[in-house]
């Protein structure tokens, strides 16, 4: 499972013009692929991780303030372009696999305490952020 997690000041995801879901900062932005092996696992790992995660003002983390996440599944973090000028996505889990996996992740997020937005799996999302450093991670677990 992996993860691009960008910090920002306020953050949201519309569909078909429609905001699903939006987060007000500080927070966390969290894009979330899910590759073949991925397993409940990866998912309790990665939530844990993104909760603690002391990349906040004054190193802090989520849980040390309350802060909320915006999670958005992104099958593209598996995207490669070594060859060619086209990337392949065939190490990307298939939507049966993976969106379990990503509501897995958010479902613990929120077994933890967090407070959780989320984007609409499957759809054409548009996401909007306002970085706030910018700070961006990639996490894999």
């Amino acid at each position: 499972m992996r993860a691009v997690v960008q910090r920002v000041t306020r953050a949201d995801v519309t569909v078909d013009g429609t905001v699903v879901g939006a987060i007000d900062g500080p927070g966390l932005l969290v894009l979330v692929g899910v590759t073949h092996d991925d397993a409940p696992e990866q998912a309790r790992k990665l939530a844990a991780k993104l909760w603690g995660l002391r990349v906040l003002d004054g190193e802090k983390s989520c849980s040390d303030v309350g802060a909320p996440l915006l999670v958005v599944s992104q099958f593209t973090l598996y995207g490669d372009a070594r060859k060619g000028r086209r990337p392949s996505w065939t190490a990307a889990a298939p939507g049966p696999v993976a969106e379990p996996l990503v509501d897995a992740v958010v479902a613990e997020l929120r077994a933890l305490g967090a407070t959780v937005a989320t984007g609409r799996f499957g759809a054409d999302m548009k996401v909007a952020l306002v970085n706030d450093g910018p700070v961006t991670l990639v996490l894999d677990v």
